[in-house]
């Protein structure tokens, strides 16, 4: 019995146990009655539920006669860990209904539940439930709530926790500060790093990672080449996951050539990291070195997954040559990743885009689940090639299906009436946005709702519809405008707008570029002259024109 006794204390000191051992114990801890020990019975049921017997780890709960709130920690966890919400929501109200109280680990399970669940309503009677319990000042708990309003975009509310807690632990900052970069205060994020240094809480790597996760623009390159020396200075570039979001952020700001400077130091770049380097290339244009590293990735024997595949297929879309896609389809039928949603609708896109209407008709036809993504990549496609009846199909099937039309599927239907001149169905489908379906048009919604009227003639309706919008409006609408006074020959319209472009984006060369072709159209020389002379003889620059054909092949 002493052997069995030590070798129990010796299994259960390990990490991690095998289903099969972990039921062993569960017979010896049995026969032993030690069964009735807390402390056996809750290591125990964490083993069943690290190995996926989630059945075996509830019974054992069951079955206790006094569950302690370790135990009880545990099996709600358990459950929350395999996103059974609900089962772990019915265990927690059954908890309170006991003599054992929750305590703040159980509160931080339960509230990272909700986040996970985007349930605001149950997140604030969590956070109730944490004030009442005289938790409301726990780090732990603390913690857990910054985290989740700030998943849920509510930053504010996690400010306002954080503020709340007197003396915040590294735990505590990392949060706040992760919370500001996930909804884009990189600024407000700095501000809290450098007040941390100055109450001496010292930085950790998962500081800098919250820090350079919410730069994602080529403006905040100086800010992130900061944090990069401010990394190297103190050490912590030595941490794999440090120097992946730094590869991370530099392809974010488009900087290929220091994000391939941290990728080469990394002993063992992870997919997360391939991914960042490829989608980086990709989104820079880089289209050469975004396959020719996808193929490294490869030839190490990695596999990608559904999302590095959407970003190589809208690559091979944007080059318009279906022959990378064609290849990067072959690879998804190798590693079977053809069923996967995200990827079929980029292979539906991408197909569309490169001019093959019938293989993205054929990929979404075979798929075994759609989304109403995949919808919206097919009617835009159809849209985009002037198949108007098809694209409207394909909508009144979404609203068959039950699916719920979003602000993008609305956005292909007014291009697919752009392109079609339909102008009575657009008119019709704007308003169903609005009213029917209480959808905010958007700039794009905006930007085809004018070319879809200046095309038509329409240009007074068009323009009041643009002076009618909120201050300031954007420039593609003003733009879209302008290209429809110059198709229309509507020359004093055409220079009033493009007057409000200049004004709006004086750097800008393309503006003056379309109103001195308008001119020119109708013989003003002197103004062209005008025109032409602020880009000869200032510092602005027109962007030379490209084109290029490539070969492709049919399947």
């Amino acid at each position: 019995m002493l052997f069995q006794f030590q070798l129990l204390h010796s299994e259960l000191s390990k990490v991690y146990q095998s289903l099969s051992i972990t039921q062993q114990l569960h017979g010896l801890i049995a026969k032993t009655h030690l069964s009735l020990d807390p402390f056996y019975a809750t290591r125990i049921l964490r083993f069943y539920a690290i190995n996926g017997d989630l059945y075996a780890a509830r019974n054992l709960f069951d079955t206790s006669p006094n569950p302690s709130v370790y135990l009880w920690n545990s099996v709600i966890r358990a459950h929350a860990q395999v996103h059974k919400f609900g089962d772990a929501f019915s265990l927690f109200r059954k908890m309170l209904r006991t003599e054992t109280k929750p305590d703040n680990f159980i509160y931080a399970c339960i509230i990272r539940a909700c986040s996970e669940r985007l349930d605001l309503d149950g997140l604030k009677l969590s956070h109730g439930a944490v004030m009442l319990s005289g938790l409301g000042l726990d780090s732990i708990c603390s913690s857990a709530l910054v985290t989740a309003y700030s998943k849920l975009a509510l930053v504010d509310e996690a400010s306002r926790v954080f503020n709340g807690t007197p003396k915040p632990d590294l735990v505590m900052w990392n949060s706040m500060i992760s919370a500001y970069g996930n909804c884009g205060f990189c600024y407000k994020g700095l501000e809290l790093f450098s007040k941390m240094q100055s109450m001496g809480a010292k930085p950790d790597g998962y500081t800098l990672v919250g820090l350079l996760s919410g730069l994602a623009e080529s403006c905040l390159l100086n800010i992130g080449q900061g944090l990069h020396g401010y990394c190297l200075k103190s050490n912590l570039d030595s941490n794999a996951h440090v120097r992946s979001v730094l590869v991370s952020m530099y392809s974010r700001c488009e900087s290929m050539n220091s994000a391939y400077e941290v990728f080469y130091g990394l002993i063992q770049p992870d997919l997360v990291t391939w991914s960042a380097l490829i989608t980086g290339y990709s989104q820079s244009g880089d289209y050469e070195s975004t396959f020719s590293f996808f193929k490294k990735f490869s030839l190490e024997g990695k596999k990608a997954d559904s999302v590095l595949i959407a970003s190589l297929l809208v690559a091979a879309a944007q080059m318009a040559n279906v022959g990378p896609g064609k290849e990067i389809h072959a690879y998804c039928l190798r590693h079977g990743l053809e069923s996967d949603v995200m990827v079929c609708s980029a292979l539906i896109d991408m197909y569309m885009k490169c001019g093959f209407v019938g293989l993205g008709n054929s990929v979404f036809s075979i798929m075994p689940k759609r989304n109403i993504v995949s919808y919206n990549s097919l009617i835009l496609g159809f849209g985009l090639h002037g198949l108007a009846f098809q694209a409207f199909k394909k909508f009144e099937e979404i609203l068959e299906t039950g699916l719920l039309p979003d602000d993008s599927t609305f956005s292909a239907l007014l291009c697919t009436c752009s392109h079609a001149g339909l102008v009575k169905d657009g008119r019709s489908i704007f308003k169903r946005m609005t009213d029917e379906f209480c959808i905010q048009p958007r700039a794009e919604h905006y930007v085809h709702m004018v070319k879809l009227l200046g095309m038509d003639g329409k240009l007074e309706e068009a323009y009041s519809l643009v002076l009618s919008l909120p201050e300031p409006v954007d420039s593609g609408i003003w733009g879209a405008l302008l290209s429809c006074c110059d198709a229309c020959g509507n020359p004093k319209m055409a220079e009033s707008v493009a007057q409000r472009l200049i004004g709006n984006n004086p750097e800008s060369c393309s503006y003056r570029v379309m109103l001195s072709n308008i001119y020119a159209g109708y013989g003003k020389w002197d103004d062209v002259g005008k025109l032409r002379d602020d880009l000869t003889g200032g510092k602005l620059r027109k962007m030379p024109g490209l084109s290029w054909i490539e070969g492709i092949n049919t399947l």
